[in-house]
């Protein structure tokens, strides 16, 4: 793992965490992808670019609250990224969120290109 991608996903995750949509797409290629795991198969439901991701992340802010990841662990294996973590906080409804996730990353250019996440099942 070179240095320059530890410190891109350790900045990416930091401004995640935070909801930080203007950092966040400041690790991101204008063309970024982000494969969210709700949504129509096969892909579910994608976000497009660096205006998309700030949408989604407006969006997420409606729909749950005090979200926080935690127990992150990157995972590099050739040219494939995986990021694994535990999501918890709270749905708009009341209802509790703590699942663990993974995310398959593809970077270009020193930036992140794809974010294709997959979460498991609550409940």
């Amino acid at each position: 793992m070179s240095a320059a991608l530890d410190d891109l996903f350790r900045r990416f995750g930091k401004a995640f965490n935070r909801g930080d949509a203007d950092a966040v797409a400041a690790c991101v290629t204008a063309d970024f992808e982000w494969r969210l795991n709700e949504g129509p198969a096969p892909t579910g439901r994608v976000v497009k670019g660096r205006e998309g991701l700030r949408e989604e992340f407006a969006r997420r802010n409606g729909v749950a609250r005090d979200v926080r990841f935690s127990e992150a662990r990157m995972h590099y294996a050739g040219d494939a990224i995986f990021g694994t973590f535990r999501m918890t906080g709270t749905r708009a409804d009341g209802e509790k969120i703590d699942v663990y996730g993974i995310d398959y990353y593809q970077v270009r250019d020193g930036l992140i290109a794809l974010k294709d996440s997959y979460i498991k099942a609550q409940g």
